[in-house]
């Protein structure tokens, strides 16, 4: 039976020893400090608290065991929050996979379904 109003959608998330790294939820918020360069003004944009965003982004350092953000304290040129290089290829294949993986399901899922063949 096929559902018209319906639509697949997965969950990716990519983990190392077992400890989460990125899922949808870091990527968001990791796409909003690329554009908002503020922590703060990136968990508004991403619907989480500041508290919850920064917990994820030390998780996401923990896992990796390195920086994943660099943050320039206020003053004369104000404060900022950038992405490392490699936070950035992180994200970027994390997007990739998703895309890959969301195309993938919607051709699974807009195929007609393979009917046995009487022997089979």
């Amino acid at each position: 039976m096929h559902f018209p109003d319906l639509t697949p959608h997965a969950l990716v998330t990519l983990t190392r020893r077992g400890v989460s790294v990125i899922g949808e939820r870091e990527a968001r918020l990791l796409e909003a400090v690329d554009r908002v360069r503020s922590i703060k003004d990136a968990a508004s944009e991403a619907g989480i608290s500041y508290r919850t965003a920064w917990s994820a982004i030390q998780q996401l350092e923990a896992a990796l065991g390195r920086p994943m953000v660099v943050s320039r304290a206020g003053g004369p040129g104000g404060g900022a929050t950038t992405l490392t290089e490699e936070c950035r290829q992180l994200l970027a294949f994390y997007r990739d996979l998703r895309r890959t993986l969301d195309e993938d399901l919607m051709r699974a899922w807009e195929a007609p379904p393979q009917r046995a063949e009487a022997g089979d």
